[in-house]
Protein backbone atom coordinates (compact mmCIF):
# COMPACT_ATOMS: atom_id res chain seq x y z
CA UNK A 1 0.00 0.00 0.00
CA UNK A 2 1.26 3.33 -1.15
CA UNK A 3 1.91 5.93 1.44
CA UNK A 4 -0.73 8.62 -0.37
CA UNK A 5 -3.19 6.13 0.76
CA UNK A 6 -2.25 5.85 4.16
CA UNK A 7 -1.81 9.76 4.56
CA UNK A 8 -3.67 11.04 7.92
CA UNK A 9 -6.51 13.12 7.00
CA UNK A 10 -10.00 13.97 8.76
CA UNK A 11 -13.53 13.35 7.80
CA UNK A 12 -16.02 16.21 8.52
CA UNK A 13 -19.55 15.48 9.00
CA UNK A 14 -21.66 18.50 9.15
CA UNK A 15 -25.57 17.96 9.66
CA UNK A 16 -29.10 19.98 10.37
CA UNK A 17 -31.34 17.77 11.44
CA UNK A 18 -34.88 18.96 12.27
CA UNK A 19 -36.20 18.32 15.55
CA UNK A 20 -39.69 19.22 15.58
CA UNK A 21 -41.72 15.70 16.14
CA UNK A 22 -40.63 12.98 18.74
CA UNK A 23 -39.55 11.46 15.99
CA UNK A 24 -37.18 13.75 14.28
CA UNK A 25 -35.53 13.93 18.00
CA UNK A 26 -34.89 10.62 17.95
CA UNK A 27 -33.44 10.50 14.29
CA UNK A 28 -31.68 13.74 15.73
CA UNK A 29 -30.14 11.76 19.39
CA UNK A 30 -29.92 8.17 16.69
CA UNK A 31 -27.77 9.84 14.19
CA UNK A 32 -25.33 11.42 17.07
CA UNK A 33 -24.91 8.65 18.92
CA UNK A 34 -23.70 6.81 15.61
CA UNK A 35 -21.17 9.47 15.26
CA UNK A 36 -19.73 9.67 18.51
CA UNK A 37 -19.61 5.44 18.57
CA UNK A 38 -18.49 5.61 15.42
CA UNK A 39 -15.58 7.59 16.60
CA UNK A 40 -16.05 11.31 16.10
CA UNK A 41 -15.79 14.11 18.21
CA UNK A 42 -18.01 17.03 18.64
CA UNK A 43 -16.24 20.03 17.05
CA UNK A 44 -18.88 22.24 17.46
CA UNK A 45 -22.68 22.10 17.28
CA UNK A 46 -23.60 19.71 14.66
CA UNK A 47 -20.08 19.26 12.86
CA UNK A 48 -18.17 16.55 14.16
CA UNK A 49 -14.82 14.91 12.94
CA UNK A 50 -12.36 12.13 12.86
CA UNK A 51 -9.16 11.35 12.07
CA UNK A 52 -8.83 7.96 9.69
CA UNK A 53 -5.63 6.32 8.29
CA UNK A 54 -5.79 6.61 5.16
CA UNK A 55 -8.20 6.50 1.64
CA UNK A 56 -9.41 2.63 2.54
CA UNK A 57 -10.76 4.05 5.96
CA UNK A 58 -12.38 6.81 3.87
CA UNK A 59 -14.44 4.80 1.97
CA UNK A 60 -15.27 2.65 4.89
CA UNK A 61 -16.60 5.59 7.10
CA UNK A 62 -18.84 7.22 4.54
CA UNK A 63 -20.76 3.73 3.60
CA UNK A 64 -21.02 3.83 7.52
CA UNK A 65 -22.62 7.13 7.43
CA UNK A 66 -24.99 6.18 4.65
CA UNK A 67 -25.85 3.42 6.35
CA UNK A 68 -26.93 5.57 9.34
CA UNK A 69 -28.20 8.28 7.57
CA UNK A 70 -31.62 10.33 8.93
CA UNK A 71 -34.58 10.31 6.95
CA UNK A 72 -34.82 13.75 6.93
CA UNK A 73 -32.54 16.83 7.11
CA UNK A 74 -28.99 17.76 5.47
CA UNK A 75 -25.87 16.19 6.02
CA UNK A 76 -22.30 16.70 4.60
CA UNK A 77 -19.49 14.72 4.64
CA UNK A 78 -15.97 16.68 3.78
CA UNK A 79 -12.21 14.95 3.69
CA UNK A 80 -8.89 17.17 4.81
CA UNK A 81 -5.72 16.32 4.71
CA UNK A 82 -4.25 16.94 8.69
CA UNK A 83 -2.18 19.88 7.12
CA UNK A 84 -5.11 21.21 5.90
CA UNK A 85 -7.31 20.74 8.92
CA UNK A 86 -4.45 21.95 11.34
CA UNK A 87 -4.73 25.19 9.35
CA UNK A 88 -8.15 26.10 11.17
CA UNK A 89 -8.16 28.90 13.20
CA UNK A 90 -10.31 29.61 16.30
CA UNK A 91 -11.91 32.90 16.31
CA UNK A 92 -13.94 32.63 19.37
CA UNK A 93 -14.16 30.91 21.87
CA UNK A 94 -11.41 28.44 23.60
CA UNK A 95 -10.10 25.07 22.00
CA UNK A 96 -11.50 21.51 23.78
CA UNK A 97 -9.24 19.08 25.40
CA UNK A 98 -9.59 16.99 22.26
CA UNK A 99 -8.69 20.00 19.74
CA UNK A 100 -5.00 20.25 21.57
CA UNK A 101 -2.52 20.77 18.64
CA UNK A 102 -1.58 17.49 17.39
CA UNK A 103 0.33 17.38 13.80
CA UNK A 104 0.47 14.16 11.54
CA UNK A 105 3.68 13.43 12.60
CA UNK A 106 2.54 12.59 16.17
CA UNK A 107 -0.51 11.09 14.71
CA UNK A 108 2.08 8.64 12.95
CA UNK A 109 2.90 7.67 16.11
CA UNK A 110 -0.66 5.74 17.18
Amino acid sequence: MSAELRRPMRLLVFFDLPTITRANKRAYVLFRRFLLNDGFDMIQWSVYGRILSGREAEQMHYQRIRENLPPEGSVRCMTVTEKQYAGIRLLVGKPKKQEKKVNADQLLLF
